[in-house]
């Protein structure tokens, strides 16, 4: 986002971003305009088969990123995040936005490719 003119989107969840807390100081202290940080908050690990975080009890990650030097700040429920995140992108302010949601994940079947076959067939789908 610090190099290109065009408007940057960055999707983390909540839990990601709970055992990652330097990202948050990070872009708070270098927010270019046309950054946007959407935390996908559904109180839980979802990657890890949905173990509860602590932004489903006390912690709140809006109030962490405005501690961390984060100015502009949103909350918004899961429903509302297209009209949000279209204001955030006209608005051309670095945004960071919280998107809380239920927990819970589809069952899916167990990944059998590769992780390179999987990095080449998702760089191939956004080069298309």
């Amino acid at each position: 986002a610090l190099s290109q003119p065009k408007t940057v989107i960055s999707i983390d969840g909540d839990g990601s971003v709970l055992t990652n807390l330097g990202t948050l100081p990070t872009i708070g202290n270098n927010m270019p305009e046309n950054f946007i940080l959407m935390i996908i908050d559904n109180g839980s690990y979802g990657s890890t088969g949905d173990q509860p975080t602590y932004t489903g009890r006390k912690t709140d990650l809006a109030g962490m990123a405005r501690a961390a030097g984060c100015d502009h700040v949103v909350e918004v429920q899961d429903v509302d995040t297209g009209k949000a995140l279209q204001e955030a992108i006209d608005a051309q302010v670095g945004t960071v936005m919280i998107v809380k949601c239920d927990s819970g994940n589809a069952k899916m079947p167990v990944i059998t490719m590769d992780p390179v076959v999987i990095k080449h067939r998702f760089m191939d789908a956004v080069k298309a």
